[in-house]
């Protein structure tokens, strides 16, 4: 094998490696964003970050999900992020909805769109307390 036919075939390999790697990239990876739909996590309530779903109408925020305390107590829990553009949403206990500061969109309590420019509606994920544990699921 001479010089010139070696680095045709080094660069050939290399080409071959470069391209996988951009590939792999472009495709979906453990590294890319959730789509929401795989959520499985556990609060602990009596933690200090959750402190705020020990009242009516307190709201955390964990792993792009809302987790509110309604008005009668129920936890609820939807994806965060507006589906209109992503802004990410509040709950609003008084008026039983989720809200989007960005341009007016509004949700009901289990994420159904009632008002727009929103059309599709916020993931709505399950919870269930075990003691002062609450799990929120898909």
């Amino acid at each position: 094998m001479d010089r010139k036919e070696f680095l045709s075939l080094l660069g050939l390999g290399s080409a071959s490696l470069l391209a996988t790697a951009c590939l792999g990239g472009c495709s979906k990876s453990a590294n890319s964003p959730s789509s929401g739909t795989n959520i499985d996590f556990t609060l602990n309530l009596s933690d200090a970050a959750n402190a705020a779903l020990a009242t009516n109408g307190g709201v955390v925020y964990k792993n792009g999900v809302i987790i509110a305390r309604t008005n009668t107590g129920n936890y609820i829990a939807v994806s965060s992020a507006c589906t209109h553009e992503g802004t990410q949403v509040v709950y609003q206990a008084t008026n039983q909805r989720f809200f989007c500061g960005n341009h007016g969109a509004t949700f009901s309590e289990a994420g159904t769109v009632t008002n727009g420019p929103a059309t599709k509606a916020l993931t709505q994920y399950k919870t269930a307390l075990s003691g002062n544990s609450l799990r929120i699921y898909s």
